[in-house]
């Protein structure tokens, strides 16, 4: 017997290596060191910086995935992958440097898994940071034929003085949303039942999607928001923290970005809501509540101004053609929404 009877084609690994290699260079910061191909990848820390702190970040695209394998595309789950990594770096003012995937299937596919690596590219050229190695996992009987999962981590850099956590947001401060480009990657369990249960197709048009499918709304990829957030925060917009909305929406994860005696009053006609999201509410006789705690609503990305600055930012974003708008005010309370749907 051989590695290739049990399952696995070193032969074919390499050659998967070789292909992507010119999708990995394109990604690459002056401060790469070196090539793909060696045991771990090297980067020199920028210059400039007085005291230096780097910032890590892991995540996957969650079941997501499980509908790319459904309709067999596989070229916008990379760019979740990068997404839910750099957003979470960034909301610290730490600019993404490198990133790495981890990439696991039970055969390996070369034209399926090079689609996935060209969307990490793209993720990576998007928010400024480069792939800077990775690993492909081939585990014959441990995925399901054609399926694969991935994991991706992410290195950023902040100034030391420059860290956004919080401590800075004062009572009478304004959240103010840029919006996302739909489900993301996030409740997509509760996507998959609805369509299931309720004898739904991915092919099905909804009148409300503009003339797209249920999967090509549903896997329409993460926006990544690192080259607007930076370019404000380099222009002196005075933002004072900000928050991701991933798992949990607003009511999870944007107390994140608050002190401990502090709440955020919701302006619920603060923003347009995504069509994707009333279908699924009525498809799915999903509550408000429920919406809210699983999805985020049209709301991909939240920072925190003082009030005398809103209208500068929001100007400033929709300069860079970002619908921005204010959804709500600080105020007294324990780290919680007030406003939302009970």
């Amino acid at each position: 017997m051989d590695y290739r009877e049990a399952g696995v084609d070193v032969e074919a690994g390499r050659a998967f290596v070789d292909r992507i290699g010119n999708l990995v260079k394109r990604t690459y910061r002056p401060e790469v060191l070196g090539g793909i191909g060696g045991f771990s990848g090297l980067f020199q820390l920028p210059s400039g910086y007085r005291e230096p702190v780097l910032v890590s970040g892991t995540d996957g695209v969650g079941t997501k995935l499980k509908l790319a394998h459904t309709l067999d595309r596989h070229d916008t789950v990379g760019i979740d992958l990068v997404a839910m990594c750099v957003n979470d770096v960034l909301t610290c003012g730490a600019e993404p440097l490198f990133f790495l995937d981890y990439l696991a299937t039970g055969h390996l596919e070369p034209n399926q898994l090079a689609q996935v690596v060209e969307g990490i590219a793209q993720g990576c050229e998007l928010s400024g940071c480069a792939l800077l190695g990775g690993e492909t996992a081939e585990m014959p009987g441990f995925y399901q034929a054609n399926e694969y999962d991935l994991a991706g981590f992410c290195v950023g850099i902040v100034e030391k003085s420059q860290i956004l956590d919080g401590s800075r947001v004062q009572i009478g401060d304004v959240a103010i949303a840029l919006p996302s480009t739909g489900v993301h990657s996030n409740g997509f369990s509760l996507v998959r039942k609805i369509v299931d249960d309720r004898g739904f197709n991915w092919s099905d048009r909804p009148h409300d999607l503009n003339g797209k499918t249920l999967g090509e709304a549903l896997l329409t990829p993460t926006q990544i928001y690192v080259k607007p957030i930076l370019a404000a925060l380099k222009s002196g917009i005075s933002i004072r923290s900000m928050a991701h909305i991933t798992g949990g929406g607003l009511p999870e994860n944007l107390p994140r970005c608050l002190a401990s005696d502090q709440a955020i009053e919701i302006d619920l006609f603060g923003w347009d809501v995504s069509p994707i999201f009333h279908w699924l509410a009525m498809a799915g006789k999903v509550k408000p509540k429920e919406m809210f705690n699983t999805f985020n609503m049209g709301v991909g990305f939240v920072v925190i101004v003082p009030p005398d600055r809103e209208a500068e930012a929001i100007e400033f974003f929709v300069a860079q053609n970002i619908k921005a708008s204010t959804i709500g005010t600080v105020i007294p309370g324990t780290k919680n929404l007030v406003g939302l749907p009970e």
